[in-house]
């Protein structure tokens, strides 16, 4: 089975060969062709994968399982649409399948920023603070949404995708991405008065 290592950084490689014949023989099954793709793809897809895991470990995971998708799915990128398209929409719709996942098991739990530790030094900014407490809070909210509604407000809000963009990553369509994306942020209001968050 194929195993992409997460914590790889990218490595020196043959850049004059183009991107379309890595991905022509990584369909045909060379690993060291996906290889390749999976280095130079591995910071965007960490980065999207990031927004959905609750720990390093569970984003390490994640990510791992996202570039298994790719490699499994790769026999059904068509060639007449760019790499970097197909292998994104593949990674958004993983994100969606593991918040499905994950749902239940999570719907008790408050997810922390990852770039702050438990251990943190007391003496923090009080910016600093305010901004875990806003990751906090709206990380909460987007808890008590379902997948596919924290889907759509995590890369409409959070990664600033378009309408556009966030319709051709999930496969729906745009009317149905707006009046999702009304209905959840609205969701989101009653949620956060329901709880009695501060603004």
């Amino acid at each position: 089975m194929f195993f992409f290592d997460t914590t790889r950084t990218r490595n020196h490689v043959e850049t004059e060969i183009p991107e379309s014949e890595w991905v022509d023989r990584a369909r045909k099954g060379d690993e060291e062709a996906f290889l390749h793709l999976a280095v130079t793809y591995r910071p965007r897809v960490w980065s999207t994968a990031s927004r959905f895991a609750r720990s390093r470990a569970e984003l390490e995971d994640l990510t791992q399982d996202l570039f298994l998708k790719i490699w499994k799915g790769l026999p059904s990128y068509r060639s007449d649409a760019p790499f970097e398209n197909w292998l994104m929409t593949v990674t958004v719709r993983g994100c969606y399948d593991f918040l499905r996942k994950q749902r239940r098991r999570r719907e008790s739990e408050l997810l922390v920023d990852p770039q702050e530790g438990r251990d943190a030094v007391d003496e923090r900014s009080d910016r600093a603070r305010r901004q875990r407490d806003a990751w906090e809070k709206v990380d909460l909210l987007l808890g008590h949404l379902p997948p596919k509604d924290r889907v759509l407000i995590t890369l409409l809000d959070l990664e600033e995708k378009s309408v556009k963009e966030t319709a051709q990553l999930t496969g729906w369509s745009e009317s149905n991405v707006k009046v999702r994306a009304h209905r959840a942020r609205k969701k989101m209001r009653t949620i956060h008065d329901e709880l009695g968050l501060d603004s």
